[in-house]
């Protein structure tokens, strides 16, 4: 009696790739789709026409300045005519009153740390650390330092 074999099927590392492709290429597509629509200019304006203003056009304009700069100017002159204590919980006080800042307080506390140690040198500097914005006036002081 001869026995009829049914043919093997050879199941190998393509069979696997294959079926890999299959699944991850159409998200690979419109994932790629995706970021090429959000990146065309569909205003219909020149890509150079926001970044054109002048600074006399930008310095005369009510409002120019983001919110976060006007603060860090202030909380830099409270820093320079009272001391670093005065300026951090001014900081605290506007991240409290404007939650809108809170995504600004790290690096607004930063700025005041290396402010701080370059008027008053390191040591005094360190002694106004408090937990405002958790730990970035020292970071600040730290970097100014080192």
């Amino acid at each position: 009696m001869t026995r009829l074999h049914k043919p093997q099927h050879r199941r190998g590392p393509a069979l696997g790739i294959g079926r890999t492709l299959a699944l991850v290429l159409p998200v690979v597509l419109v994932l790629s789709g995706t970021l090429a629509v959000t990146r065309v200019n569909w205003s219909g304006h020149g890509s150079d026409s926001m970044l054109a203003a002048s600074a006399s056009d930008a310095s005369t304009r009510a409002g120019a300045r983001a919110p976060q700069d006007v603060l860090r100017d202030r909380l830099l002159l409270e820093l320079q005519e009272e001391d670093p204590g005065v300026a951090l919980t001014h900081l605290q006080e506007e991240v409290d009153r404007k939650p809108t800042l809170a995504a600004h307080c790290a690096s607004l506390a930063r700025a005041l740390g290396r402010a701080a140690v370059k008027q008053y040198g390191a040591t005094r500097a360190q002694s106004y650390a408090r937990p405002v914005c958790d730990t970035s006036y020292a970071t600040g002081v730290a970097a100014a330092i080192g």
